[in-house]
């Protein structure tokens, strides 16, 4: 839990207010619990792999896995937890959701001030239990988004990941990291698909997005983003980004600073 920041904490869920750069302990739960950024951006990383959550995504950790949050940009995280019974319809993996505006707004009444103090009596356990049943088929309708990057259990595919995180505007081609870590193209490419779902180009592409909006939410602007990430020019990093996010670089900009209540 944030050390400077403010927390209201309830049996259902809790909203937590981190610090710019201020990461979590590492921590697990009994039951599962999607969380939302109301302001900022998080990222959640757990053995499964990392997680962003911009503004116009909510991230589902399933009970049992540890995981640890890190804010990028002042953060508002709210966090509902869910009973099995409708937990269950959830995949048993953490996972990415897009939010339409009508999950943000169950996501932000059952954890919104009216729900702080002993009693918790703002909604019947009726009333809550139909706004989480709601609130679940809502993120469940579109596909999950690809704003989850797995964990790769190869030693040589991990060593290429920990360089491409480590540096996310490297341009090396696979055969050149192959030879970095004493594997084929060929033998990468399999792990790529095998392990992550994906081929390589793909899952750079998700990893510099990663990168991408963790940078725009500390404020930076989209032609220093774009170079910093491995785009040559602003555009092809702006279509890329517009693809895999759903806004532009300037609205996302715009929807993290923006304060919900």
């Amino acid at each position: 839990m944030p050390v400077s920041g403010q927390s209201h904490v309830f049996p259902s869920g809790g909203r937590h207010l981190f610090s710019s750069g201020e990461t979590s302990a590492e921590q697990s739960h009994p039951r599962g619990h999607l969380v939302y950024a109301a302001r900022g951006v998080l990222s959640l990383h757990s053995t499964h792999g990392t997680s962003i959550v911009p503004a116009n995504r909510v991230a589902w950790t399933p009970a049992g896995v540890t995981h640890t949050h890190r804010a990028h940009g002042d953060t508002d995280m709210r966090i509902v937890f869910l009973p099995p019974s409708v937990a269950r319809l959830l995949p048993d993996r953490p996972a990415v959701f897009l939010a339409s505006g009508l999950a943000r707004e169950v996501l932000l009444a059952l954890t919104g001030p009216r729900n702080y103090g002993a009693a918790e009596e703002r909604y019947s356990k009726g009333a809550r239990s139909r706004l989480l049943r709601v609130l679940v088929e809502e993120l469940r309708e579109p596909n999950e988004q690809p704003l989850h990057l797995p964990e790769p259990r190869d030693d040589r595919l991990r060593s290429v990941a920990r360089q491409l995180h480590d540096s996310p505007g490297d341009n090396s081609t696979l055969a050149d990291l192959g030879r970095a870590v004493g594997a084929s193209s060929r033998t990468l490419s399999r792990l790529f698909r095998e392990e992550l779902g994906m081929n390589f180009y793909e899952w750079r592409t998700q990893l510099r997005i990663h990168h991408a909006l963790v940078l725009l939410a500390e404020g930076h602007d989209a032609t220093h983003t774009a170079h910093a990430c491995g785009w040559a020019n602003p555009s092809g990093f702006i279509a890329a980004f517009t693809y895999l996010v759903g806004t532009t670089p300037g609205r996302y900009r715009s929807c993290a600073a923006r304060d919900l209540h």
